[in-house]
């Protein structure tokens, strides 16, 4: 298993879509874009669910957390049945999003990759994709890799996604 985390429009999809065009073998991706899509609609902007602030500051409350652990034990049962899995997410809590990660894949060989990107970089992409909410990826571009311990970074903000998933590619067993 792989997983991406970086902040917001800093990359991660692009090098997922590069992984499986790159590995010899296929691989599922799930993204907590994914995620949040699934999450029924009364879930966005509550309390319980997952709010955005206008500054592009996001919060998540327990509701979330309950869907989010059903989530990943499912990611986790799929990758010990033999699924080959890449994931990007977003660690907005840095190292206790990780450790969330760690204990429901106790077992599972996991390749941890950080995606660091410029926030001036994140923030121009932000802007171009016109579907997130302007300041996000700035907040995000440190504040995910806070705490977080990695195997191997990536940095988008001068290297193209599919360099990156070569050089992700050549560190997966």
């Amino acid at each position: 298993m792989i997983i991406l985390n970086g902040g917001s429009s800093s990359g991660k999809t692009g090098i997922v879509r590069c992984l499986q065009a790159v590995l010899p073998d296929p691989w599922l991706a799930f993204g907590v874009d994914d995620f949040v899509d699934a999450l029924p609609a009364r879930m966005q902007g509550s309390e319980g669910g997952i709010e955005f602030a206008e500054d592009g500051g996001v919060s998540v409350g327990a509701d979330f957390r309950e869907l989010e652990a059903a989530w990943a034990e499912g990611i986790a049962t799929m990758a010990r049945a033999g699924a080959r899995i890449v994931v990007d997410d977003v660690f907005l809590g840095g190292v206790a999003s990780q450790e969330r990660w760690r204990k429901v894949l106790d077992g599972v060989d996991v390749l941890w990759v950080g995606v660091r990107c410029d926030s001036d970089v994140a923030a121009g992409r932000e802007i171009a994709r016109g579907d997130r909410t302007p300041g996000m990826a700035a907040q995000q571009a440190d504040l995910v890799h806070l705490g977080v311990a990695y195997d191997l970074e990536v940095d988008t903000s001068r290297t193209e996604s599919l360099d990156c998933a070569r050089v992700i590619a050549a560190h997966v067993r």
